[in-house]
């Protein structure tokens, strides 16, 4: 059997620092200013908190289709399909994709199938290339859009994209 005091006979272990350990609330490291988001979401549930996603600076979400989610910041890479209320890119964001929502304010860029059945709001540092439909439109001094761009009809503005789901037929030969 093993004696726990022979085992690391030989072994120099340091001595113990003999100040005691502070404690007191840890010191936070200070965080980097947040970019002021100038959308509010609408809220759905009755306790009036809603569903909301960030993927942070440096983090890639890829192939995900993203549902019931409020709100969607993007500071970091997405690359999805997702239909919801209103998506935040960040000036460092990037998103790649199709998006059906409501409103949509790009910091940063878009690139793929958006349709924004409210508002687009792009900001002096963003950029959205595709196809692009819009209720309304606000572009900042130096904010760009290129691609298949268009405007939505009221009727058009309204209806929420759904994917269709074929269903199986059901008769007798």
């Amino acid at each position: 059997m093993f004696h726990r005091d022979g085992l690391f006979k030989d072994a120099k272990v340091p001595a113990a620092n003999p100040q005691p350990l502070p404690t007191g609330p840890r010191p936070q490291p200070a965080e980097p200013p947040k970019a002021e988001a100038t959308v509010t979401p609408h809220r759905t549930t009755t306790d009036g908190k809603g569903s909301k996603l960030i993927v942070g600076p440096d983090i890639k979400l890829k192939g995900a289709e993203i549902t019931d989610c409020d709100t969607l910041v993007v500071e970091g890479r997405v690359e999805a399909a997702m239909d919801s209320r209103v998506i935040q890119i960040a000036e460092q964001g990037v998103f790649c994709g199709t998006v059906g929502i409501d409103i949509a304010e790009i910091h940063g860029r878009f690139e793929g199938d958006l349709t924004a059945r409210k508002q687009l709001i792009i900001r002096a540092t963003g950029k959205v290339t595709g196809k692009v439909r819009y209720g309304k439109l606000t572009i900042e001094e130096g904010g760009e859009l290129s691609g298949d761009i268009g405007a939505l009809n009221g009727a058009d503005a309204l209806r929420r994209e759904r994917p269709v789901i074929a269903k199986p037929a059901t008769g007798m030969l």
